[in-house]
């Protein structure tokens, strides 16, 4: 009779233990761990722990809505189980060791407003499925091996304030259809294989506070409408093979000084790279 007590008692203190998490999540949450070594993490997960005690994670309503995982040295491939996580907003997995191509499966995470993937060794194609992230505010793929033409299916992602997508292999041009990004704060493609016109479309974004094209293959000129992006405190668009060569700037009202000479100009800047 102890030990049926016993065991009734052990059943309902497991459970309680992961009553605070939906049991789809938990298993992402675990595919997760087991495609990325996670017994190798810098701040590893106890499996046996309640879940809102591992680390990075973030719960409310019984349901994941953060994970940041940022510098922990997760080594592998995202899995498919990672858009299971259907109330996840901030999936923030920078300075890694994630290789391998971005799962389709991301598209299902509708309540996602930060994505979060720099950094790492990621390459193929961004997947056009991202474009179904609507809620999407921040999306950072730089510094990976992303290959082909920027989706034009990102266009449609209004309510984006940042997008960087610097330091891959992309090429390709830039989508006209930037404009409806009007929320957009922050553009950069810099180091990048992208030609073709830089497109007088930029210059509604009126919100725009950081430009960095540096480092393509960019032709022509700078459009003159970019003298109306009076929140602009951040360009950089030398490196390129634009009819001349513009100086990086940083500070208030840089289309002012868009016509100075590179040689005979400093300034300063912060790169994305954080």
């Amino acid at each position: 009779m102890k030990s049926l007590k016993l065991l009734v008692i052990c059943f309902f203190v497991t459970a309680y233990s992961f009553a605070n998490v939906s049991s789809t999540d938990k298993d992402a949450l675990i595919a997760l761990y087991n495609a990325t070594n996670g017994a190798e993490w810098n701040s590893s997960w106890d499996l046996n722990a309640s879940v809102d005690k591992w680390y990075g994670v973030k719960i409310e309503n019984d349901k994941v809505v953060e994970i940041n995982l940022q510098f922990n040295n997760l080594n592998g491939e995202l899995p498919q189980e990672i858009g299971t996580l259907s109330s996840l907003k901030v999936l923030n997995l920078g300075f890694n060791k994630l290789q391998g191509t971005l799962p389709t499966s991301l598209s299902n995470l509708k309540a996602l407003k930060t994505l979060e993937l720099f950094m790492n060794r990621f390459e193929g194609e961004i997947p056009s499925e991202l474009g179904e992230l609507k809620n999407l505010e921040s999306l950072k793929l730089y510094s990976n091996k992303f290959t082909g033409e920027i989706p034009s299916s990102l266009m449609g992602l209004t309510n984006l304030k940042e997008l960087l997508l610097g330091s891959n292999f992309l090429t390709g041009q830039i989508p006209t259809e930037i404009y409806a990004l009007s929320k957009l704060q922050k553009l950069s493609l810099m180091d990048n294989k992208m030609d073709g016109e830089i497109p007088s479309e930029i210059a509604q974004l009126k919100d725009l506070e950081e430009l960095l094209l540096s480092t393509n293959q960019f032709t022509g000129d700078l459009p003159q409408e970019f003298m109306n992006l009076t929140k602009l405190n951040t360009m950089m668009v030398s490196d390129n093979n634009l009819n001349q060569e513009y100086i990086t700037v940083s500070g208030k009202n840089p289309p002012t000084l868009m016509q100075l000479e590179l040689q005979n100009a400093t300034a300063t800047m912060d790169i994305e790279k954080e």
